[in-house]
């Protein structure tokens, strides 16, 4: 994968011209992010706001209350962000993580360096790179590009990265490529996923309608395969 700032740029622009600015991470407090980072893991946003709703009305967008309620009614609580009983868990264990770690201060947790935090989240059970990244960008001001299944299929569909591209890979290469800024690295991730959700579906996507049509070769690809 060679760079190309340029290119980047410009399917940045393409997209935030289309889009307008995101405001991503949608939530009221840091905690509330970590939270929806953990929720929105193979789930639809609409479904993680349900789930955080039913939270913020039982009271328990809050460090202590989530490790002291019953796992059950926890997961009754997200049940709208499936995988309710296994988010549960992974609530609990982040959330003990930051009281037993840091006392339950974020300030605290987030004064830590990039490398060694994420280190720390990543050894967290249930956290993956997306939602330590997640966490470390949208809640933390840290600078890592978040990478999901969106920013793998759009690239690949443009043919700048492979199809099997890691996680890692493909971070390196938007880190790389992307100017280090903590407002781009946030609207560029969101733009994606709304590209990703609205247009580069993994099955029957809109490719005519697209805004980054110019720059892919996916719609070739399928012109000369057919």
């Amino acid at each position: 994968m060679q760079p190309n700032r340029n290119t980047l740029g410009q399917i940045y622009e393409a997209m935030l011209e289309h889009f307008g600015p995101r405001g991503w991470w949608p939530g009221d407090s840091r905690l509330e992010i970590i939270i929806g980072a953990v929720l929105t893991q193979a789930v639809a946003w609409r479904n993680v706001k349900r789930a955080i709703d039913n939270l913020k009305s039982a009271r328990l967008i809050d460090i202590d209350a989530l490790l002291d309620i019953d796992l059950e009614i926890l997961a009754g609580h997200i049940k709208p962000a499936l995988y309710h009983r296994q988010k549960a868990k992974k609530l609990k264990a982040i959330m003990a993580y930051i009281a037993d770690k840091y006392d339950g201060d974020l300030d605290l947790m987030f004064q830590e360096p990039l490398p060694k935090l994420r280190e720390e989240l990543l050894a967290v059970w249930g956290i993956g790179p997306e939602t330590a990244d997640s966490i470390l960008l949208y809640a933390g001001d840290k600078l890592t590009f978040v990478v999901d299944a969106y920013t793998k299929r759009i690239f690949h569909r443009l043919g700048l990265t492979g199809e099997a591209v890691s996680y890692q890979e493909m971070q390196e290469f938007m880190e790389d490529n992307v100017p280090p800024d903590l407002y781009i690295y946030n609207e560029y991730h969101a733009l994606l996923v709304g590209l990703g959700a609205g247009y580069c579906k993994k099955s029957k996507p809109r490719c005519q309608e697209c805004p980054i049509l110019n720059f892919c070769k996916y719609l070739t690809h399928l012109q000369e395969k057919y």
